[in-house]
């Protein structure tokens, strides 16, 4: 792989996919060859940076371009946000840009930010004609043509993420991975699928309040709090959960997943996983396989899954579980994004 540039916004210890993402992505890339990093890392307390160091971010890579022997063949552009970085650094170079959800669906929220975003990334796809787009999965490909990109290719995510031991039976509790926001569905699930649940089923909810709006679902009485677990306590909630359920819901701004990496995360640590069939995390789960997709806002037909997965015997869970992480681990891969990608930086150059 010829020298690589590669430019993101989201790194930790900023919290989130994206940042997961970029970091298992630069660590991959440079076993393929020469990769130089430029990073924005977020806040101490988990949250992105201050507006002012984003702002002066530009010259920071301006300067570690221009500084770079020899210089790079290819410019990898973290997320779509950051095009006009592509004109700073001069269209002589092959451009990649990666697409994850938000930063190519934010136009669909309408007002007066999401119609000049909108603006915003239809100037960058007429100036950058040949940039080379990658997206996460094929809805978020579908957004980004609504603003005019085109994607080079479709490049589902990885993880890292697996249990220490498997675990025999679970504790007959589900459990809800996330951040607290209203298109992840963890409010609706709550609120109209744990009803049509046998009394003293319970969802424990590991992740951080977020929305103001979905907040409430913590003093639920029928929900416990974990908090945000770090890597191994959650390798094995999700190992001795009943189901882990991603009920992710469709918003009216247009809001979607990009692609939804509990689920795979999930099935990688032995999880029964129950998904919504809605934007990326149709190829996050393999249906069957890694989990089980279900439709967006049925309230009845999710009762009805994980009511049926709760009488599994232990014999089919095993089976099911044993090879749901097996495919799981072999599929969602970090060195298959990264050799993928590489392909992509020699088919732009």
């Amino acid at each position: 792989m010829a020298p690589t540039l590669f430019v993101t916004r989201k790194w930790p210890p900023a919290v989130g996919g994206m940042e997961t993402w970029s970091v298992r992505m630069a660590d991959e890339l440079a076993k393929l060859g020469p990769v130089e990093v430029v990073a924005l890392p977020g806040r101490a307390d988990g949250r992105a940076p201050a507006a002012w160091r984003l702002l002066l971010f530009p010259f920071t890579v301006l300067a570690r371009f221009l500084r770079a022997h020899p210089r790079p063949a290819t410019v990898h552009l973290g997320d779509m946000a950051l095009w006009p970085l592509g004109l700073l650094l001069g269209m002589s170079r092959n451009m990649v840009i990666s697409a994850h959800g938000t930063d190519v669906a934010y136009h669909r929220r309408g007002g007066f930010r999401g119609t000049l975003y909108g603006a915003y990334l239809r100037l960058g796809a007429k100036l950058l004609r040949n940039a080379q787009v990658v997206a996460n999965s094929a809805a978020t490909a579908a957004a980004a043509r609504e603003t005019g990109w085109g994607t080079a290719a479709v490049i589902p995510l990885a993880t890292d993420l697996q249990a220490s031991a498997a675990t025999a039976g679970h504790d007959g509790s589900i459990l809800f991975a996330g951040r607290l926001v209203a298109r992840k569905g963890c409010g609706w699930f709550v609120r109209e699928v744990l009803p049509l649940l046998p009394e003293g089923t319970r969802l424990r909810l590991a992740g951080t309040p977020w929305d103001a709006g979905e907040a409430w679902v913590l003093g639920d009485r029928r929900v416990d709090y974990l908090g945000a677990l770090p890597p191994a306590e959650l390798a094995r909630a999700y190992a001795t959960a009943m189901c882990v359920v991603v009920p992710n819901i469709e918003p009216e701004n247009g809001e979607f997943e990009g692609f939804g990496l509990v689920a795979c995360e999930a099935a990688a640590c032995g999880a029964v996983v129950i998904a919504a069939r809605t934007g990326g995390l149709v190829e996050a789960v393999r249906e069957g396989e890694t989990g089980f997709l279900m439709p967006s806002g049925d309230a009845a037909a999710w009762a009805e899954k994980i009511r049926a997965v709760a009488a599994w015997s232990a014999e089919r869970r095993t089976a099911f579980t044993e090879r749901s992480a097996r495919v799981a681990r072999s599929h969602y891969a970090w060195p298959r994004v990264a050799a993928a990608t590489a392909q992509l930086y020699g088919a732009a150059a």
